[in-house]
């Protein structure tokens, strides 16, 4: 039997968004303020973030650098598409960020992996 010896070091969450506006996808001032109000909502704290636009009604592809990890999105607006990946360590919320991002994005349907990162195993013996 194995158990668990510790809580996770981290929680990360593999978004992907479907059905969404894709003018909501193409404006990198807005997607980097979308994921910084997420990282505010859950009570992560915002390093740096670096964001780059494929060009003019392009995808987008950018990061949140936080102490407790990071924030990562890339979009295709011709899909509707929007790939997040929220991974938060410590006392941050990573659900309060995915909120905060699927009120913004209001797409049609979505799919989120959860994933305990760093959870040591111990045979039970």
């Amino acid at each position: 039997m194995i158990t668990h010896a510790h809580r996770p070091a981290g929680i990360h969450l593999l978004i992907d968004f479907h059905g969404i506006d894709p003018a909501l996808l193409t404006v990198t001032a807005d997607i980097d303020a979308l994921l910084r109000a997420g990282a505010e909502a859950a009570g992560a704290r915002i390093l740096h973030s670096h964001f780059h636009s494929f060009g003019e009604a392009m995808g987008v592809t950018g990061v949140v650098l936080l102490a407790e990890s990071h924030i990562s999105v890339h979009t295709w607006p011709e899909y509707g598409f929007a790939a997040a990946d929220i991974f938060m360590c410590g006392d941050a919320q990573p659900q309060l960020a995915l909120q905060v991002i699927e009120l913004a994005l209001k797409p049609t349907s979505r799919v989120v992996q959860t994933i305990e990162r760093g959870v040591a195993q111990v045979a039970a013996g």
